[in-house]
């Protein structure tokens, strides 16, 4: 493997496809795989990998051409930092921010979400998986507290900005925003936007391609 002072820069497209490369790695070390040829990673994901791979260090063998399992595993998860757990918080205990809640893979890429909060009375004082659903007015102290940095939204779109807004005077740094809404935020705010319906749309349209090629 190539050292830190070798790794170059790295497109958001390419980051995006990191995990997915973590997955298969795992997957195919499962399977006792000890190495893979790039050409069969390209076939399986359909990704140029050996370009997203060089990007963050992991090279293939000179001489065989394949990339060693356990290598390109220790790459990635230096990489994308996961073994470092970073604590979090989720606005929103409604049906998505519960089942991002119960979702237990999120370890695997060192998130752990610590707690929900919300303003309903009914969902207030629950907990999933044993994690407690609390008062947002709670929240700035317990991300005070833990030193927490990443908010994740999940309310409806009428309430995502100002959601936002109390995440920034809490002391969060970065925000996942599963709103449609585009937030307004000061600058040095990182947000990540996760809009389904423009997932769907793309879904769709290449659906919808497809079908008409094949006619």
């Amino acid at each position: 493997m190539n050292g830190e002072s070798e790794i170059r820069s790295i497109s958001r497209e390419a980051l995006r496809r990191l995990p997915i490369y973590l997955d298969y790695f795992k997957h195919r070390k499962l399977d006792s795989c000890d190495y893979i040829q790039s050409e069969e990673i390209e076939a399986d994901l359909n990704a140029c990998a050996k370009e997203d791979l060089y990007s963050v260090g992991a090279v293939p063998d000179i001489q065989t051409g394949a990339y060693n399992v356990n290598e390109v595993i220790e790459t990635l998860n230096s990489f994308l930092d996961c073994e470092n757990s970073k604590d979090a918080v989720i606005v929103g205990a409604g049906q998505l921010g519960k089942t991002l809640l119960a979702y237990d893979g999120f370890a695997s890429y060192g998130l752990n979400i610590v707690a929900a909060f919300d303003i309903d009375p009914a969902v207030i004082g629950g907990n999933v998986r044993g994690k407690q659903i609390f008062s947002v007015e709670k929240m700035k102290n317990l991300c005070e507290r833990m030193n927490i940095h990443i908010g994740i939204i999940t309310v409806p779109a009428r309430s995502a900005q100002r959601t936002a807004e109390l995440m920034v005077k809490c002391g969060i740094k970065a925000i996942w925003n599963f709103s449609p809404v585009i937030l307004k935020l000061p600058e040095d705010i990182i947000v990540q936007d996760e809009n389904m319906a423009a997932s769907l749309a793309v879904l769709s349209n290449k659906l919808k391609q497809k079908m008409k090629d094949n006619f």
